[in-house]
Formats: C-alpha cells, sequence, structure tokens
C-alpha cells in the first residue's frame, strides 16, 4: 500500500518532491522520485512496505529501463502471473514482488494488463519506447487516483491534496460536484471536488501520448448484475459449496504478508466469515483480530465480537473509548481527507484503524458482502415501498412526510423514527431516485435552497439515473444492488476505509471484491440474495455450522456515532457566500431549524461541517 504522484512538464524536482512527501502517510517506509529530462516525465513514490521488503523499491523498471512504475495497491494473483510471465521468458530481479510483476506484465500485455489482475490497484507506467503513460485504477477503485490536464502535459496522484500542489492545477471549486456531493453524500467518478479535476473511473484506464498531448479512455471492466436464471432451488447446495471454494480461496489470497497481519471484528455476519475462512486456511496458526468498544450501549458491539473471537480462539484485543469524546477528532479526521465524504462513520473507522495499526500492518475486513449479498435495509424497504407507492397518490407524500416528523427523534443508532422518515422522503421521487435520496444528506429541494438555484434531479442524480436505465432489464432488487455496489460501495465504502486506513499507514484488504467471487454473485439469480425477509440468504446458507447462530440471526448494525447529540455542540463553521454557490443565509437557516428541532437535518449539517472542514477547504469559501 502506497502513495504515486507524478506530472509531464518543465523539470521541477522541488515540486516533485513537495508533492510525493504530501503523501508519506500513505507510504511511511521509502520514498523515490525519478524525473526523465528528455521526456518531462516526474514521477514520486511513498511505500508502506508488504510484500517483498527488500526487493520491492519504486520506481521500479524492466532490464533495459524502457519500462517503469509507481504502484499503489496489492496483487493477489501476482504469484500466478509470474509464472505465465516466466514461461514467456521473462527475467525477474526481485524475489516475489507483485509490482515488477506489473512492469513485466505491460510488456507482455499491453493495454489488456489490467484484466488480469485480481487486487486493488492504482498505477502509472512510463513507456519510453512508444512516449506513453498509462494509467490504470482496479475494478472497484479500492485505490484513489486523480488526474488533471495542465498547460502542455498532465498530472497525477493517489489524492487530490498532493495534486493541488502542482501550481497548474485549479483550486476553484467545481460547482456541480460540491451539488452532486451533498445529493449523495460522497462525490460520485468521475467527478472531483476542485474544477479541471477527474477521478479515474474504478475499472478504467488512461493513456497519455506526450509526443501529441492526447488522452485516451477506457473502460475495462463494470460491475453488472447478470444473473443465471435458469438456477433453481435445486441448484442450492451446489451453490452453498461453490461460495464457500470461493471465499477460501479470497481469503487464502488476501493473508498474503511478510508483514504482521490481522482481521477487523465487529461480530456481524461479514467480518466473522472472513475470521471463520482465515481460520480454515490457517487451522493451526495465531490469528489477531481487532475490535473498538464503545461506553455507549446501542453503538457497541464488541460483546458479540469478544464471543466470536472466543469461538475461533483468535489473540482478541479490543479498546474500549467514550464515543461523545471521540468528537473532538473531528476536525483532525475531516482535514485528513482530499474531498468531502459525509459518511458519520469515519470516525469510528479511523479509530479502528488507529487502534489496529499498533499491532499490525495489514488487516482484512468484510467491506462488499451487503452490496453483493443484499444486506442492507432498503432491500427489505422495497416491496413495502412499492405497495406504498401505488396506494398513496403522490400529492398526499407531503403530507404524510410532515406528519412524520412529528415522531419522537431518538439519538439511539439506526433508530425506527429516523428510517422511517427517510423512507417517507425518498418515496416522494421517482422509483429511480429512491435509493440515492434514502442516502442523501440534503433532498434536492433543500439543494435547490442552499444554492439559490434551479437544479434538476436530472443533473444531481445523472450518474445514477444513467445507470439506472441501462438496467431496466433486472428486477428492482438487482437494480438496487447495481446503486449500492457501483456508487455507495466505490465512492463512499471504500474511500471511507481507504482514508481512515492510510491516515495510520494501514493497509485494508476487502475480501468480498476478490475477483472469483464477485464473478459469482453477479451471476446468482436475487432470490438467492434476499429471500422471503432473509438478507444474504446463499451466504448463511454457506456460514450453517461454521459460524454461530447467535451471529447469523443477529439483526444488522451499523457502525456509526450518537450524530444528535454530536451536532448539538459541534461547531459548524460559518460559511461566506463565495464562488461554490452556498448561501450562507439558507446554510444558516438551515442549521438553526436543526437545533431548534423544527426539523431534523442531521445529515445535512454533517454533509457542511465534512466539506468545511476538508484539506481542500482552502478552496472553499469557509471563513477562518
Amino acid at each position: 500500500m502506497c502513495g504515486l504522484v507524478g506530472f509531464v512538464g518543465a523539470i521541477d524536482d522541488a515540486l516533485l518532491e513537495r508533492m510525493t512527501r504530501r503523501l508519506a502517510h500513505r507510504g511511511p517506509d521509502g520514498e523515490g522520485n525519478w524525473i526523465d529530462n528528455e521526456l518531462g516525465v516526474h514521477l514520486g513514490h511513498r511505500r508502506l512496505a508488504i510484500i517483498d521488503i527488500a526487493g520491492g523499491h519504486q520506481p521500479m523498471w524492466n532490464e533495459d529501463g524502457t519500462v517503469g512504475i509507481v504502484f499503489n495497491g496489492q496483487i493477489y494473483n501476482h504469484i500466478e502471473l509470474r509464472q505465465e510471465l516466466l514461461r514467456l521468458g521473462h527475467v525477474f530481479r526481485s524475489s516475489h514482488a507483485d509490482t515488477e510483476v506489473l512492469v513485466h506484465g505491460y510488456e507482455a500485455w499491453g493495454h489488456q494488463l489490467a484484466e488480469r489482475l485480481n487486487g486493488m490497484f492504482a498505477f502509472a507506467i512510463v513507456d519510453r519506447r512508444t512516449r506513453r503513460l498509462y494509467l490504470a485504477r482496479d475494478r472497484f477503485g479500492e485505490k484513489p487516483l486523480y488526474w488533471s490536464r495542465i498547460p502542455g502535459g498532465i498530472a497525477f496522484a493517489s489524492e487530490l491534496s498532493a495534486l493541488a500542489l502542482h501550481p497548474h492545477v485549479s483550486k476553484s471549486v467545481d460547482r456541480r460536484a460540491l451539488q452532486k456531493f451533498f445529493a449523495h453524500g460522497f462525490i460520485p467518478a468521475p467527478n472531483a471536488i476542485l474544477q479541471g479535476v477527474r477521478k479515474l473511473s474504478a475499472g478504467s484506464w488512461i493513456t497519455y501520448d506526450l509526443p501529441t498531448q492526447a488522452i485516451t479512455e477506457r473502460r475495462y471492466w463494470r460491475f453488472r448484475v447478470e444473473p443465471d436464471e435458469s438456477l433453481g432451488p435445486d441448484a442450492e447446495l451446489r451453490l452453498v459449496d461453490e461460495l464457500r471454494a470461493r471465499l477460501f480461496d479470497a481469503v487464502r489470497r488476501r493473508l498474503m504478508a511478510d508483514v504482521p497481519l490481522g482481521i477487523f471484528l465487529s461480530g456481524g455476519v461479514d467480518s466473522t466469515t472472513v475470521l471463520a475462512f482465515a481460520r480454515e486456511v490457517l487451522p493451526n496458526s495465531e490469528i489477531k483480530t481487532f475490535t473498538i468498544g464503545f461506553t455507549e450501549p446501542s453503538y457497541d458491539e464488541s460483546e458479540y465480537a469478544a464471543r466470536v473471537a472466543a469461538r475461533f480462539d483468535t489473540v482478541h484485543l479490543t479498546e474500549t473509548l467514550d464515543l461523545n469524546r471521540s468528537k473532538e477528532l473531528v476536525p483532525q479526521v475531516l482535514g485528513g481527507l482530499d474531498e468531502p465524504l459525509a459518511d458519520p462513520s469515519l470516525i469510528p473507522t479511523f479509530l479502528l484503524a488507529r487502534f489496529t495499526r499498533r499491532h499490525v500492518t495489514v488487516a482484512l475486513s468484510g467491506d462488499g458482502c451487503d452490496e453483493l449479498f443484499a444486506g442492507y435495509d432498503p432491500f427489505a424497504a422495497l416491496r413495502p415501498a412499492q405497495i406504498y407507492s401505488r396506494v398513496v397518490p403522490r400529492l398526499v407524500h407531503g403530507g404524510v412526510l410532515r406528519l412524520a416528523g412529528r415522531i419522537p427523534r431518538s439519538s439511539r443508532n439506526m433508530s425506527l423514527d429516523f428510517k422511517i422518515r427517510r423512507a417517507l422522503l425518498g418515496l416522494s421521487y421517482d422509483e429511480s431516485l429512491w435509493n440515492p435520496v434514502w442516502l442523501s444528506p440534503m433532498s434536492p429541494d433543500l439543494i435547490r435552497q442552499a444554492f439559490e438555484e434551479p437544479l434538476a434531479e436530472e443533473d444531481l442524480y445523472s450518474e445514477v439515473l444513467e445507470a439506472w436505465r441501462d438496467s431496466d432489464h433486472l428486477s428492482l432488487t438487482d437494480r438496487t444492488l447495481e446503486f449500492f455496489t457501483r456508487f455507495y460501495l466505490q465512492d463512499d465504502i471504500l474511500t471511507k476505509v481507504d482514508r481512515a486506513a492510510m491516515m495510520n499507514s494501514l493497509e485494508s484488504r476487502a475480501i468480498f471484491l476478490d475477483n472469483d467471487l464477485v464473478d459469482f454473485a453477479r451471476s446468482l439469480p436475487s432470490h438467492f440474495k434476499y429471500r422471503s425477509g432473509k438478507r444474504k440468504y446463499l451466504l448463511k446458507c454457506a456460514l450453517r455450522g461454521m459460524v454461530p447462530d447467535f451471529v447469523l440471526n443477529r439483526p444488522k448494525k451499523g457502525f456509526g456515532i450518537p450524530l444528535p447529540e454530536w451536532l448539538r455542540d459541534l461547531e459548524v463553521p460559518r460559511h461566506r457566500n463565495g464562488s461554490d454557490g452556498l448561501s450562507s443565509v439558507h446554510v444558516d437557516r438551515l442549521v438553526d431549524a436543526h437545533r431548534s428541532r423544527r426539523a431534523d437535518h442531521r445529515l445535512a449539517i454533517w454533509s457542511l461541517i465534512a466539506y468545511q472542514n476538508g484539506s481542500h477547504s482552502g478552496a472553499s469559501s469557509c471563513a477562518p
């Protein structure tokens, strides 16, 4: 796990060094810079040493110095690829560095390299023979990569704050990207918070031709649900066996490391699945598990995690914290983000990563399970929502929503009153917008007020609506699966985990995003994921006898914070009217309405705090 930067232009070693060192938290174990005086190519790298500690320094080159790479991530099938390349006649200098596999893989397969990789990655390859740069990102965008055209060249970096150090990269907020942030709680790729900057979309690569400055962008993979409807009830036993085999392989691949490794453990289905298969892979080895406990009962899962750890005989480490005292970390954690993210669970995720990093360098996680196997609350809400939308006239929705606003508010984690209000808010819109509005910090009406301009839902949610139209052949459940996997997972969950882990120089590995496991899940008809009110149906069938029943029968519990309580005394930085388009008058009204309890704007205010505390804030309109 590392950080990379690069640009093409006038030779400037001091600028390259500044950009590279801005990513020191991503790679505390080493730094490498390289400049081609003829081509004007600059490459910088910070290393967190995980695989082949002695031989994995970067930038890394082929034998004749014509192909070089800076790479962030981990390639889980690098051993198999190395064997294939050896058979093709390639000569390796490192003993088992996955980075060198990428160098030779590019020589052998060119642009098709990314399609062959099972892993998480963002990398930049310079080909001095063809005078081209090749940048690629993994299938789900686990590893970040931002880029921007600059006069006479291109600049790129793992994090926006490093990229923005380049004098030709804009520091101005992109108003439409900001509006999308308030519509989603994250900024969907390829948008970025700064004007003229793009996130390389997950499953994509670009080439930059040095002589002509031409950029070509291609998507080599996109998540799509492609259910095999021939799979009926008689296939269930076979599918259970196949799922177990794929989980075993996914965990085995991610247990590769030359440094201490552990597992995030909450006591829920996802993390317990990871642990159960890790114990299958390593039956007699010491396994370390890590849990954060909280003094607030409705947010604490440490008791369940401890029971699971005892069942699987792990070295279990727990840190119990006063969650309310943790709000002192909010400016520090949000200030470490390169662009705003309104997911409140960033705070406990940061705390877990900080605690885990004191003991290990790599942690396995269960991220992606809810998206692939229908684990979220909205999957259970789809059928009632369809009935409600057919029975209740659209004109009456506003009155029902106002009545729901009178329900007494609870500060408990994912309380019933909160779920009811969010569900009804989403149902005020077309079916295509239910999912994004259910997650949205601000409704479209609030965003229109905040920016004092007419904004169409088609513009705010353009990426989601395009995907919705492309999936009109699928069931509502499968379309919802695509939404959560293509947007919420990629641009919220994986971004959150990457930033929280890398702020603490910790590598996090998502078991459920293994290529083979994902392809298996994509082919399953929806009734193997959500059936008769049961979420993760096939997964739980596969886990029977491996995982304790108290885990399989537990209701889902999110990783959250007592946001309503925090917002009573968390300072919302004053906003002044500026180029970002936010109206200070309407922002103040929104905050006042929440604090006077006339409305519940907890997510909207948190999104404002996230925006105004971010490391991009030099480009925003925050008063000091």
